[in-house]
């Protein structure tokens, strides 16, 4: 479950920074009411960058084999090993 905070608690700077290294998810600041920002804890920014990154990479993929932009593993494998004599 998200945790939602107004963002008057942000004066609490101890116990905001505990809460975000305690959560396993973003925590969410409302300023009257509404969506303001977002905050973590930098580990977790670390991990969910990495995560995007993992995603965006598999997308690109995905999208290079729709449009038929593969090449041959066998052959692939043989020019990197000549190339580094392995």
């Amino acid at each position: 479950m998200p945790q939602i905070i107004p963002i008057r608690d942000l004066k609490n700077t101890s116990e905001i920074s505990q809460m975000c290294h305690e959560s396993n998810e973003p925590i969410f600041i409302t300023k009257n009411g509404y969506g303001d920002m977002v905050i973590m804890s930098m580990k977790m920014y670390e991990e969910k960058m990495f995560m995007l990154d993992v995603y965006s990479k598999l997308n690109a993929a995905e999208e290079q084999l729709a449009e038929g932009k593969v090449l041959d593993g066998d052959a692939s494998l043989k020019s990197v090993r000549e190339k580094y004599n392995v």
